[in-house]
């Protein structure tokens, strides 16, 4: 993710976009200035408090150039093992996953996936985006893949599209069920698809639980109308391109 729209014309102090950016602190950005290492459009500024336009002007720090951006949004295609939350204690979190280069936006989780859940998770330091994505109101659709112990069939089909009551009483919203295939060894297996378009907790497990059945494989492959980049290793992430952005709903 390049540049976002409505903050070309708004001038900053060079340090601080420097710094925004990961190029060191203002002090160490001071001692660069000097000793005529950043460039703004061309020109050598020796005054790290100079006044500049980050999405407008070409700037460059000892030869290399700045990508300046107010907020990072990643996609990650989050392994098995690992929290999606900021810290832990005792286990890995998806921030731990996180190159340098990303971690220094201090980006979040965009909600969360259970520890042993794969598949797309996103994060960003924008937290009005995040709020647009996990607002209840927004009844943004998430759509999972899923290897359940059981016959998945019809009925279930049909009990999904009404909503199902969970282990607490809460009654679901309706939800898309899409059966896959069904291997009917000695032990019949399930491969489905599932949309819902609300994020309770351990949701997907607990409805199919509430028909007699077992979730022991899933994974999150679209959010709204991102989908997952299956190329993207297990543990691995990117920034969203604009067009992915535009998908989300986020102004870029």
């Amino acid at each position: 993710m390049a540049k976002t729209k409505g903050g070309e014309g708004k001038k900053q102090r060079l340090d601080k976009v420097l710094s925004h950016v990961g190029f060191g602190s203002r002090s160490e950005l001071r001692k660069q200035a000097k000793q005529g290492l950043i460039t703004v459009n061309g020109a050598v500024v020796k005054d790290s408090g100079a006044h500049v336009d980050p999405y407008v002007d070409k700037i460059e720090v000892a030869g290399e150039a700045v990508l300046y951006r107010e907020h990072i949004y990643l996609m990650m295609n989050k392994p098995p093992g690992v929290l999606s939350a900021t810290e832990d204690k005792r286990d890995r979190t998806v921030l731990d996953l996180l190159e340098e280069r990303y971690a220094m936006f201090e980006p979040f989780p965009v909600g969360r996936l259970d520890k042993d859940t794969v598949g797309l998770l996103l994060l960003t330091s924008d937290g009005k985006l995040a709020h647009e994505l996990l607002s209840p109101r927004k009844h943004v659709p998430k759509t999972y893949e899923a290897v359940v112990e059981g016959d998945v069939g019809p009925e279930d089909v049909a009990a999904f599209a009404e909503g199902v009551k969970l282990d607490d009483g809460y009654m679901t919203l309706p939800a898309q069920l899409v059966i896959l295939s069904r291997d009917r060894g000695k032990q019949v297996i399930s491969r489905i698809s599932l949309t819902i378009t609300e994020g309770k907790f351990h949701q997907v497990k607990r409805m199919f639980q509430a028909v007699g059945k077992k979730v022991v494989f899933l994974k999150r492959v679209s959010m709204g109308n991102l989908s997952l980049d299956e190329s993207l290793a297990e543990g691995a992430c990117r920034e969203l391109t604009e067009a992915e952005l535009k998908l989300l709903g986020a102004e870029i």
